[in-house]
């Protein structure tokens, strides 16, 4: 079944941004990947969020206004990458190419460093944004996500603030929408059509983002918390969420993730690279991969790292 045509905001949005009430939520999940756990009560105070993930358009009007350069347009320093073949050190970023077969569990049958991709680029080569404005900005990294948001006078969510969001006013439901994925058959989000990654029964041309607004609203009146693209926050990589506050005097407020240093990644000794977490799954997303398509769902990337699936949006606080 196709998704319902682009929806209108909700009458109460202010300047593309809509009011998210503080309340006290229940964050993460003991169901699903064990990053998500343990689930725990969190107080988070109210904040607007932009309606919408950062568009392409609205990408190109901060670059042109301020003329910055991605991460992805910058040829990474020696330096920052002991050991990196010299020949790899030029400016790229991770592009998902679809196999025609899969051999083992080796994501890099499926993702490709390709020179030259970038936010303008989004396959490398000649590929450009021509009529896809109105889609989700990508091959942005955490810097990148930062600066925009300062340039708006705005911040990257925290985890906390970014799943009450997504969570639209709903506790104990598995989706942002209810319990389950395609209730009635209808399509809730931008996720993967079919079996991940080298089939897909997408229309040709469908199988990427898709304009903004696309699929149904959550009950907060924001569109593509899931789905489409995945969302950098502010918040440094954990393993585990803490545990349970023991008494309801307790609960966190406002909290934050992780210490920087315990983000590295222990796969990686040699290179220092925060990561930070990202939110909502993307169009890569699918029930036999990558069931990452709910609030409390969770992922660490680098903050260097920018890909053809990760975007972002921003909120200000009251």
């Amino acid at each position: 079944m196709a998704p319902d045509a682009a929806l209108k905001p909700e009458a109460d949005a202010v300047d593309g941004l809509v009011w998210i009430p503080g309340r006290t939520f229940t964050m993460g999940s003991d169901k699903h990947y064990p990053e998500e756990a343990p689930a725990h009560r969190v107080k988070v105070d109210g904040f607007w969020i932009d309606i919408t993930p950062v568009t392409n358009r609205q990408f190109a009007a901060f670059v042109k206004a301020t003329g910055h350069v991605t991460v992805a347009e910058r040829a990474p320093r020696a330096e920052d990458y002991p050991g990196a073949l010299p020949k790899m050190l030029r400016a790229g970023s991770l592009v998902f190419t679809p196999p025609k077969t899969v051999v083992g569990p080796d994501i890099s049958q499926w993702w490709s460093f390709k020179f030259g991709a970038d936010w303008r680029h989004p396959y490398g080569g000649r590929s450009d944004i021509r009529g896809k404005l109105d889609h989700p900005v990508v091959h942005v990294a955490y810097s990148d996500a930062k600066a925009y948001a300062e340039w708006t006078g705005k911040d990257l969510p925290t985890e906390a603030e970014w799943e009450l969001a997504a969570r639209g006013g709903l506790d104990d439901v598995e989706f942002a929408w209810g319990d389950e994925l395609n209730p009635d058959g209808r399509l809730m989000a931008n996720t993967w059509q079919g079996t991940f990654p080298t089939l897909t029964t997408k229309a040709a041309g469908a199988d990427r983002t898709s304009p903004v607004g696309t699929y149904p609203a959550n009950r907060y009146g924001i569109y593509d918390m899931i789905g489409n693209v995945w969302e950098w926050t502010s918040d440094f990589w954990s393993t585990r969420h803490p545990e349970p506050a023991a008494k309801s005097c307790c609960i966190p407020l406002n909290p934050r993730g992780g210490a920087r240093e315990a983000s590295f990644d222990p796969n990686e000794p040699t290179i220092k690279i925060p990561r930070r977490v990202l939110k909502g799954g993307s169009h890569l997303c699918a029930p036999n991969y990558c069931r990452r398509y709910r609030p409390a769902a969770r992922h660490a990337e680098p903050e260097d790292t920018s890909t053809s699936h990760v975007g972002f949006r921003c909120i200000r606080r009251a």
